[in-house]
């Protein structure tokens, strides 16, 4: 059977988070533009992210400051030319969010030239960050989805899970350029092609792959793994970053303790109320997130402890109540009340710090494909993300591809309709519980052995293990009718494979990345990027923010 539901659009987005709707925006006046969310609008990252926007507002602070910081939290593998790009452009970021509307947190004593109350957070210098209370990506998604909302150029497809890209080999090219992408209307499980002369990568990151993780059930890794089977190279996937602080509750899913906490004083304790992050890093616990993380989990292993305590009650009522609402009312939903007592975190996978390798304007190896925020390998984080750098590269990189789309026009090529999707011989699933048993064990796996903590024969167990559950969801996929569920599964399943062989291939422990077996840094040569390659690597090479063939 074929299914024929088409859609035509100069610009297709796929993902509606910062990085979608940003994108979205700035070439929505020049162009018709179709934005895929997975669910709901609002479902992604975004709108759960805490902290805030880093950026130089203070006079005493410096875009070089924040630069460096950035550099030595990546210890070592940032781009240089990617942080300072994106260090320069984050106040024009902030300044176009004020402008849309944003509710950001201001500073009463502060005068016009810098309105805003900035914090800190861990590893930077300066307070520099940017914030909506203790929840400024509620505030960002907020303020993009309604500007997207009411735009005539944007029309907003809710319940829309991509497939797999679709380049011109479709339609008898090279394979060089990305047309359009396959969907999952998952309301009514038909399957859409959406044929555009554009194509952004906006899906997020891939988080899910671990059994515990601060993010919402969408972090599946679509993008990367879409983009890997279309010809385009990764890098850096070893660079998994646990937040060290998600709440530890049974009920709790996934409720992250943001950064400011520990940022605005608060100490992190072990059962005993004794703190202990002093004896991992002088700067105690405004240390960067890899060294904090891999701190308490010494410490739960030491001790056979379910969790540590983050304490900020030394801070008084009034203050916690200001600073973190969200996060005090949600804690006291849960019997916990931070104003009197520490709270009770464990770590929890958080952010993936590499991805697709782009350019300073997002492009990626495929013609016509762009790739922005989390899903992008853009070199901002090298091997750890400082905090509060995600927001802003996702607006940076945003505006960065749309002048480039922009810059382009007119484009007076049209494509020829893709192909439509083809369910010859495919039958509905009666045994679904594969799909589910393959999810679990897939995170267990990757928690258990590619964890905050590696070892090589470790994640030699763990690549056996997932080379074996993707030969069962390829054949899976090729003989059943698509699912969210088995697709995420399959996405979720490539991203793993790229994150374990990434790992085996870094004989060193370099940030987010620490194996027993190679326990120092080697700083005897320059730092290398980790790239992958695939077979149908689609021959474009993007070096340095140019084009190289």
């Amino acid at each position: 059977m074929m299914t024929d539901l088409s859609y035509h659009y100069d610009v297709l987005v796929i993902g509606s988070g910062a990085a979608g709707l940003s994108t979205a925006l700035k070439v929505a006046p020049h162009v018709k533009v179709a934005v895929l969310s997975k669910g709901k609008i609002d479902d992604g990252s975004t709108n759960y992210a805490q902290g805030g926007i880093a950026a130089v507002l203070d006079a005493a602070d410096s875009i070089e400051s924040h630069v460096e910081d950035t550099l030595n939290a990546g210890a070592g593998l940032c781009k240089r030319e990617t942080v300072e790009f994106v260090a320069r452009n984050a106040p024009a970021a902030v300044r176009w969010l004020d402008e849309l509307g944003i509710d950001l947190t201001r500073d009463p004593e502060g005068g016009n030239d810098q309105p805003f109350h900035l914090t800190r957070e861990g590893g930077h210098s300066h307070r520099r960050i940017v914030h909506a209370a203790d929840a400024t990506g509620r505030a960002v998604q907020t303020t993009l989805q309604k500007q997207a909302l009411n735009h005539p150029n944007i029309k907003i497809f809710e319940n829309y899970l991509a497939i797999d890209l679709v380049t011109d080999r479709k339609l008898g090219g090279e394979g060089r350029r990305c047309v359009g992408a396959y969907a999952l209307d998952v309301k009514t499980g038909r399957v859409a092609s959406f044929n555009a002369r554009t194509v952004v990568l906006a899906t997020g990151g891939a988080s899910k792959v671990y059994r515990f993780t601060s993010n919402p059930d969408g972090s599946t890794g679509d993008g990367i793994a879409m983009a890997w089977r279309a010809g385009c190279r990764v890098m850096n996937m070893e660079f998994s970053q646990f937040h060290p602080t998600c709440l530890y509750h049974p009920q709790a899913k996934s409720f992250l303790i943001s950064e400011a906490v520990r940022g605005e004083g608060g100490k992190l304790l072990l059962p005993d109320g004794t703190r202990f992050m002093d004896r991992f890093d002088e700067r105690g616990e405004l240390a960067p997130r890899d060294i904090v993380a891999r701190a308490i989990d010494h410490e739960m292993k030491r001790l056979g402890s379910d969790c540590v305590y983050l304490d900020i009650t030394h801070k008084g009522a009034d203050f916690i109540r200001e600073h973190f609402p969200t996060i005090y009312e949600t804690c006291l939903g849960f019997g916990i009340d931070m104003t009197r007592e520490p709270i009770p975190v464990v770590p929890a996978a958080h952010y993936t710090c590499g991805g697709i390798l782009t350019d300073l304007r997002g492009r990626t190896d495929l013609t016509g494909l762009y790739a922005i925020g989390e899903c992008a390998g853009t070199g901002l984080h090298g091997a750890n993300r400082l905090a509060s750098n995600s927001l802003l590269e996702c607006l940076v990189f945003g505006e960065a591809a749309a002048q480039d789309i922009i810059e382009a026009l007119p484009v007076d090529d049209r494509f020829n309709d893709l192909p439509a999707w083809d369910e010859t011989g495919i039958t509905d699933s009666d045994e679904e519980v594969i799909v589910a048993h393959n999810w679990e064990q897939l995170r267990n796996v990757m928690w258990d052995f590619v964890g905050i903590v590696r070892t090589t024969k470790r994640l030699q167990r763990a690549q056996h293990r997932v080379d074996l559950l993707l030969s069962e969801i390829d054949e899976y996929y090729g003989n059943f009718r698509v699912t969210n569920d088995l697709l995420e599964l399959r996405n979720l399943s490539v991203v793993a494979k790229l994150i374990i062989q990434s790992a085996l291939w870094r004989h060193e422990s370099r940030g987010l990345h620490f194996t027993t077996d190679y326990p120092e840094r080697d700083d005897s040569a320059t730092p290398r990027q980790t790239i992958q390659v695939p077979e149908n690597f689609a021959g474009r090479w993007v070096v340095s923010g140019q084009w190289k063939s």
